[in-house]
This record gives structure tokens, C-alpha cells and sequence, in this order.
């Protein structure tokens, strides 16, 4: 078998593990809280400017 070619029997068993769908695990969302804070020294003009700069290049 060449690399990267495989038997039908190898595609069987991609396509079965594939579809199947493992449902043990707790699907609860978890919350978190907190708050995130950034300062970019940037007005948004001029992030908007940068933005098209990098756009036309």
C-alpha cells in the first residue's frame, strides 16, 4: 500500500469512529466570572486607519 492510500476496510473503520458520538462527558456550560481589561493607546480612527493600510498591502 502506497502512503496515503488505504483499503476500504481502514475507510469503514474511519466512517464508524467517525459517527459516533461520545456523550459521556457533562455538557453543563461553565460560567465564568471576571472582567477583562486592555488599553490599546489607540483611538479608533486611527486603529481604522491601520486596519485599511493593512488591507491594501
Amino acid at each position: 500500500m502506497s502512503m496515503g492510500a488505504y483499503d476500504n476496510e481502514e475507510h469503514e473503520r474511519r466512517e464508524r469512529m467517525s459517527s459516533e458520538v461520545d456523550a459521556s462527558f457533562d455538557d453543563e456550560r461553565n460560567e465564568y466570572r471576571g472582567s477583562v481589561e486592555y488599553e490599546s493607546g489607540e483611538s479608533t480612527e486611527q486603529l481604522l486607519d491601520q486596519f485599511e493600510e493593512m488591507q491594501s498591502e
